[in-house]
């Protein structure tokens, strides 16, 4: 904390009182709750209690951690949601490994999410995180020389996982064979995920997933 000290004269003017006041700091731009140094996270609100404490959106300047938690048990927990989504962006294809070019695209997108719609892209960002994250999903158990699919509930660790490597599917999907840029595939999969809207890949495949796992009750 900021700390200062104010003088005061008495009106008698023989003795000096000091006071001291505490200014509360200002947020860093790009410290602790400020995500590229632009948007807010503190004002970010989770619809789905199970999601939200397993949301992650501290950030330390560039969303670049270096791989520090990749050998520690749940380690992706400590890590930004932000940076974990530019990571399933560069995974396979023609992104693979251009983490730079993957950020850049998704902080555009995000100035473009909010000259459109004038709220913070951050909030648009995690509804569209809690549509796609399925809440069941099917596994096989084997009963002898005989496998049959058993619906599963899925824990909320898996569900964010499933979720971003769907949105980030979705978004590099839309720039196959097709003249759009990869900002425009996730401003355009951002914005239908977080309508609910099945056209979204990331939508589509959550209602595939719970339907089949409804099929095998």
């Amino acid at each position: 904390m900021r700390w200062s000290v104010a003088v005061r004269r008495n009106l008698s003017g023989d003795s000096m009182s000091e006071e001291s006041t505490v200014e509360p700091e200002k947020p860093i731009a790009g410290i602790g709750t400020m995500v590229f140094g632009k948007w807010d996270a503190s004002e970010v609100t989770c619809s789905d209690p199970g999601l939200a404490p397993y949301i992650n959106l501290t950030t330390i300047g560039t969303p670049h951690s270096g791989g520090r938690h990749a050998n520690a048990w749940f380690g992706k927990s400590k890590l930004s949601v932000v940076e974990r989504f530019i990571n399933n962006l560069m995974r396979t294809g023609k992104f693979s490994g251009k983490k730079q070019h993957c950020a850049k695209a998704y902080e555009e997108a995000l100035d473009r999410i909010a000259s459109t719609s004038g709220e913070n892209p951050l909030q648009k960002f995690i509804d569209a995180i809690v549509e796609a994250a399925p809440c069941e999903e099917t596994t096989r158990i084997k009963l002898g020389a005989v496998s049959q699919p058993k619906a599963v509930d899925s824990s909320p660790s898996r569900r964010l996982d499933i979720a971003l490597r769907n949105l980030a599917v979705g978004a590099a999907a839309a720039t196959a064979k097709s003249r759009r840029t990869l900002t425009e595939g996730i401003v355009a999969e951002l914005s239908k995920a977080a309508d609910g809207d099945v056209a979204s890949y990331s939508v589509g495949k959550r209602e595939e997933i719970e339907r089949i796992a409804a099929s095998a009750r």
